[in-house]
This record gives C-alpha cells, sequence and structure tokens, in this order.
C-alpha cells in the first residue's frame, strides 16, 4: 500500500491521472463536459488529456515500470 505523501505514492497518482484524463477524452459526454476548459483549474485535466493521448507509449511503459517496481522491489 502506498501513501500519497512518499514519491512512489505521487509517481503513482501522477501516471493513474494522466491515464485517467486521457480515458476521459475518449468518452463524448465527459470529454464535453470535463475537458472543455483549457486554462484554469479545469485545464489541468485538459493539459493532462493531451499528454495521455500524445506520449500513450511512454505513458504505458512507465505504467508498466512502476508497476513492476511496486510488486517486485518494494
Amino acid at each position: 500500500m502506498t501513501n500519497v505523501y512518499s514519491f512512489d505514492g505521487i509517481l503513482v497518482f501522477g501516471l493513474l491521472f494522466i491515464c485517467t484524463c486521457a480515458y476521459f477524452k475518449k468518452v463524448p459526454r465527459l470529454n464535453s463536459w470535463l475537458l472543455s476548459e483549457k486554462k484554469g483549474v479545469w485545464g489541468v485535466f485538459y493539459k493532462a488529456a493531451v499528454i495521455g493521448t500524445r506520449l500513450h507509449i511512454s505513458v504505458a511503459i512507465c505504467c508498466v515500470v512502476m508497476a513492476f517496481y511496486l510488486i517486485f522491489l518494494k
């Protein structure tokens, strides 16, 4: 179990946030509702979705590496 206050927890949270926002971008109803703003606090969701869709290979590799680290090394 990782906590949010450790560096591992922050990395896991960031990866899951990027993956979730990229998934929201593929769902039409959630895309128009959650990712319509590009600036401000709600713009963080949009920017995470853009990172997730443009760098999907890198994000997937980071998720696999983080899962391997959390399961076997920690």
